[in-house]
């Protein structure tokens, strides 16, 4: 789970825009991926969006949900300011994400497209989600006071309402059915 250390943008750009441990940062080299990439350019604005509105301004945190908004708008990817979402994020497609504000994510957490994350409105409690956690495309994990484990993998199409211990991978069954019309 995290361990509530604030992080800098540019240790999370190492992490989620750069993504090689013991590669020299470089301001350039973040600019660069983010203005290649729908995913880069997503996470480089919501991290910012992310540490203004961790603030005690009113207008820092009035410019993060300008900037939250318009990463909504054009990027169909909803994650709620206030989320608690730790270092090393990875978006896979950034498109048709949404995740509550209610969750609190550890360490390496890669999602991909089509994906909601979100509480059931009937608890305060988050969903705890560990480290080292891929949640596959079209997925969807509701309710409240879940807690997923470290190490977890979800297969695409994963319908989660329940907990998920660590080391695990989840998968959904699903079946077929073709028939014939006269």
């Amino acid at each position: 789970m995290p361990d509530n250390k604030i992080y800098t943008l540019k240790e999370y750009y190492q992490a989620e825009i750069i993504r090689k441990q013991g590669k020299k940062f470089s301001w350039i080299k973040v600019l660069q991926r983010a203005s290649s990439s729908r995913r880069y350019n997503y996470l480089f604005w919501f991290r910012i969006a992310d540490i203004l509105y961790r603030s005690d301004s009113r207008l820092k945190k009035s410019l993060a949900r300008k900037i939250n908004k318009r990463l909504m708008n054009k990027y169909s990817v909803e994650i709620m300011l206030g989320a608690n979402i730790d270092i090393g994020l990875a978006i896979g497609h950034a498109c048709g994400i949404v995740v509550t504000k209610k969750v609190v994510i550890g360490k390496n957490f890669t999602i991909l497209q089509n994906t909601t994350i979100g509480d059931d409105g009937k608890s305060s409690l988050p969903i705890k989600i560990g480290d080292n956690v891929f949640i596959g495309a079209n997925s969807c994990i509701v309710g409240s006071d879940l807690s997923i484990g470290n190490n977890v993998t979800f297969g695409a199409m994963s319908f989660v309402n329940k907990d998920v211990p660590c080391d695990a991978t989840y998968i959904t069954r699903k079946e077929s059915l073709i028939t014939r019309t006269a």
